[in-house]
């Protein structure tokens, strides 16, 4: 499945207000519902009552000489989504914070973005509290009480949202009913929202998205899913992420569907909440599949009504089985917030790629020139990873990328000889298929080689108790790296390690240098809010018992044919060595 360049794709309307009033007052999309959220059901007009409360707040409360830039902290409730819908009828832009971000971190992404005003429920104030102390919120923090749950805190800062809505739409002065509107026509090109990246590897970037690449995003995906108004997606990624937003919501309200929304993603609620609002398609990124897969097995797992899903980072072996299992068509594509690689998918991608290169894009070394296509040998391992891996960039240009906000050394890094430099590791094959190998970040040297971790990840997971693993480099006493997996094991499996060990002898793909030293056993490994592993937590905790909060470390050292406990005494002998080998700053890192 592949759709066409943004350039390409036709406009829905002149900007979201037409769409959002072509939705709301054309009788073949008012009275058809638009969101639901637990029991509660709004149609396409009543979201457009609520878009016009909230436009209405920002045109009492936004200072027109700064950015009129409003901050959401919000799960995933209908205000998340009237807040977005107002901004857009105005010309404001919303900045989706991240719910994980903490102190000064979060402080930054604020002041980062100028904002002026901040929306956001109880349960997320005791994050606010140290955060917002010297910030300029000129707007105010307004905090909803609508959607609250039984166990949420009481309001402990700002102002009630419902009451500042009701202040402002009766103070509004262009209080007229939305078919008399003559309120300020926003150009395409106005910001409607600023979406961070995930930050797995360095800060996020705030990255700028304006009404139009929204609308051509939305049309484009509802073009490809097959997204008419009779559909429901359900959208339990967060809606601070490009995903949810390009992927949920706007092709949603391009073709007068609806979409039905869980505050965040349960593995157990999926398949009930998909029965539940009727979905037909939702939207994922990261771990999510397997998060589902290791759910126990149900003979009416197809048994729903979905029919395809759409998002990225999806290991095939995973995709594969969860389509199977579910019933349903996984369009998994390689992607960013920033959007500016495509691949291409059709054709049959072989196992493992991510798509084939298409005109303009490449895989280049540190200068920009092209490196060498992939070798392999008999078993299918890689042979050449220092020559042939590389970085993907998009020769033509940024395509649909319009931005980093105030971040002038991110844009001349990501965009230096007019080329866009997405920071992700590839190697492609003869036939010009792109395998990823993880971020620039992402590189392991053992024994004098150097090698990307993802094609290791791969191959790990591939193990049929293995629900989820992360590869990463850990110091080694001597000089280098070795190489760690931290695991998810499938409910009721149990770790052994002389058979784990077996195991990977058996593939015949992995090589012999690539085989992990130390495995970490997780319940959960630590992730973004849309389920990207943060591997620098995994890096920063390594081996040592005072950080991974009780995990058990196994090891393989020397010709051993098993993985043994890592005891106590193992991690004493080693903090030794590192000292011996004057690498104790590696050890404490």
């Amino acid at each position: 499945m592949f759709a066409p360049p943004l350039h390409e794709v036709p406009l829905p309307a002149r900007n979201v207000a037409a769409l959002l009033r072509r939705n709301g007052l054309d009788a073949g999309y008012s009275s058809r519902p638009a969101l639901h959220f637990g029991d509660q059901i709004w149609t396409h007009a009543e979201l457009l009552v609520e878009a016009e409360r909230f436009a209405a707040l920002y045109r009492t409360r936004l200072d027109p000489d700064r950015p009129p830039h409003v901050a959401i902290l919000l799960d995933n409730t209908p205000d998340y989504v009237f807040a977005l819908c107002g901004a857009g009828l105005v010309g404001a832009a919303v900045v989706g914070l991240n719910h994980t971000r903490r102190d000064e971190h979060l402080a930054r992404d604020i002041s980062h973005t100028d904002v002026q005003l901040l929306i956001t429920e109880p349960r997320h104030q005791a994050l606010l509290h140290p955060a917002i102390e010297g910030l300029d919120l000129s707007g105010g923090i307004l905090v909803s009480e609508r959607f609250v749950d039984a166990d949420d805190p009481p309001r402990s800062m700002g102002e009630l949202l419902d009451d500042a809505v009701a202040v402002a739409a009766r103070d509004d002065p262009g209080g007229e009913s939305p078919e008399g509107r003559s309120e300020l026509e926003c150009e395409l090109e106005t910001l409607w929202a600023l979406l961070f990246t995930s930050g797995t590897s360095a800060a996020p970037k705030a990255v700028r998205c304006t009404q139009r690449r929204l609308l051509t995003t939305g049309q484009r995906m509802a073009t490809m899913l097959g997204v008419g108004p009779d559909d429901v997606g359900y959208a339990a990624m967060p809606l601070f992420h490009a995903n949810s937003l390009m992927s949920g919501l706007a092709p949603a309200l391009v073709a007068g569907a609806s979409l039905s929304l869980a505050r965040r993603f349960s593995a157990s609620r999926f398949l009930p909440d998909v029965r539940r609002y009727g979905a037909t398609w939702f939207n994922y990124t990261g771990k999510l599949l397997a998060y589902l897969l290791s759910t126990p097995e149900r003979d009416d797992d197809a048994n729903n009504t979905l029919r395809i899903a759409f998002g990225n980072e999806g290991s095939p072996r995973v995709v594969e089985a969860a389509a199977q299992r579910f019933g349903i068509t996984i369009v998994d594509v390689f992607g960013s917030t920033e959007g500016a690689i495509a691949l291409d998918r059709s054709g049959g991608p072989p196992r493992g790629s991510v798509g084939q290169l298409r005109e303009g894009i490449l895989v280049v070394d540190s200068g920009g020139d092209e490196v060498p296509r992939a070798n392999f040998d008999g078993a299918g391992r890689l042979m050449n990873a220092e020559e042939c891996v590389g970085e993907i960039v998009n020769t033509l240009g940024v395509g649909p990328f319009e931005g980093y906000y105030h971040n002038e050394e991110a844009m001349h890094r990501t965009t230096r000889n007019g080329w866009y430099w997405s920071g992700d590791l590839a190697y492609v094959d003869d036939d010009g298929w792109v395998f990823f190998a993880g971020r620039t970040t992402d590189w392991l040297r053992v024994d004098g080689e150097n090698f990307p971790a993802a094609p290791i990840e791969a191959i790990v997971a591939r193990h049929p108790d293995v629900v989820m693993a992360s590869v990463y480099g850990v110091p080694d006493s001597d000089s280098g790296d070795q190489v760690m997996v931290a695991l998810v094991l499938r409910e009721g499996a149990e770790f052994d390690g002389r058979s784990f060990a077996a195991w990977l002898t058996e593939q015949t793909d992995l090589s012999p240098k690539w085989w992990p030293r130390f495995v970490r056993l997780c319940k959960a490994l630590p992730t973004t809010p849309t389920n990207k592993v943060l591997t620098r937590t995994l890096v920063c905790q390594r081996f040592r018992s005072d950080l991974v909060g009780g995990d058990p470390i196994y090891v393989r050292t020397g010709a051993h044919d098993s993985y043994r406990v890592f005891t106590s005494q193992a991690e004493d002998a080693l903090r030794q060595a590192f000292e011996a080998s004057g690498r104790r700053r590696a050890w404490d890192l």
